[in-house]
């Protein structure tokens, strides 16, 4: 059994990667009801949730159809990432994650996410302030280092253990490479069967489908994988993964009806969630992954990115399903 602390997850969770823009309450609860063990929240940046800016204030947002559920912190100061943890921790979560593994400009070379790999002092230090400020399990999401001649995944790893993490997530990547080439798990494997790491360690990084899932966990020996893009309009991932390493075959094909059904619980829970046509206007860029592949469906979108009236969205997207029935046969 995979703790997390107290947090029982199973022989080998299934982890939500926290994604900006993505990783908002309605994805999440779809993706947990189809399988994920563990869900991770957007990335809140630690000085908008201590000058309680609108935006960061509302992706601490937490319903108990997700839980168990992360809120995943990132920023550049040692003391906005500990009051920020104060602040998150009232917000009730399950977990508090770090984000030192972001590689995007914006929030890189600010000195945060990933940018941090280049200073461990100032890592420790951080990480610490975070776990004595809250009495919530923290975790960390990571990546293998700075750069191809600065891969300190190990030392960073056993640090942070040292000073009260409860779990590691590494991303089989360099912050240099983005999300370029093929992510190396072979220093995730090292970190896992280091001697001196007691705590889960998850590997992240490339995994798309349930066969290579499967792989992975043999070769690599990691307590379980966390899921990112792949997951993007294909909530059912988690559950396909699941199943292959359970009977070593596949899950049944998911029907065009389960595609029409998850879009329609992530849409209304998200006109929910942000309030009528807010939440419309910002599912717009999940049709073309949650229809990916069906024929002829550009006309079928222009109606669909147009359109603001919820009753007119769901008609469509019953179309959808009877226009297209014969692909479910």
């Amino acid at each position: 059994m995979v703790k997390i602390g107290k947090i029982e997850l199973g022989e080998f969770p299934l982890l939500l990667a926290p994604m900006e823009d993505v990783s908002g309450p309605p994805f999440r609860a779809v993706c947990k009801a189809n399988g994920a063990d563990l869900v991770y929240s957007e990335f809140i940046s630690s000085e908008g949730l201590i000058r309680n800016a609108a935006k960061s204030v509302k992706k601490l947002d937490i319903f108990d159809s997700e839980r168990p559920v992360g809120i995943q912190l990132f920023g550049s100061s040692t003391d906005s990432m500990k009051e920020a943890a104060i602040v998150a921790t009232k917000a009730n979560p399950d977990i508090i994650d770090i984000n030192y593994g972001c590689p995007v400009k914006a929030v890189a070379c600010k000195g945060a996410g990933a940018a941090l790999l280049q200073n461990i002092p100032k890592m420790v230090e951080m990480t610490q302030e975070v776990v004595n400020n809250t009495n919530l399990p923290v975790t960390v999401k990571t990546r293998l280092g700075w750069d191809e001649s600065s891969k300190n995944i190990e030392e960073v790893a056993e640090r942070l253990q040292d000073i009260g993490i409860k779990a590691i997530c590494i991303h089989g990547r360099t912050r240099s490479q983005l999300y370029k080439g093929s992510a190396d798990w072979t220093l995730i494997a090292k970190v896992k069967n280091n001697q001196r790491i007691k705590i889960p360690v998850f590997g992240n990084g490339d995994i798309d489908s349930p066969q290579k899932a499967l792989e992975y966990k043999n070769r690599y020996g990691v307590d379980g994988i966390m899921i990112g893009r792949a997951a993007i309009g294909n909530p059912w991932i988690f559950r396909e993964i699941k199943h292959f390493i359970a009977y070593s075959e596949f899950y049944q094909p998911v029907q065009l009806s389960e595609r029409v059904h998850a879009y329609k619980t992530h849409l209304i829970q998200n006109i929910k969630w942000k309030n009528g046509v807010v939440g419309i206007l910002e599912m717009r860029k999940h049709y073309s992954n949650y229809f990916k592949g069906l024929p002829h469906f550009k006309e079928i979108k222009s109606k669909l990115v147009t359109s603001v009236e919820l009753e007119e969205i769901i008609d469509t997207l019953d179309k959808i399903e009877s226009e297209y029935c014969f692909i479910d046969n």
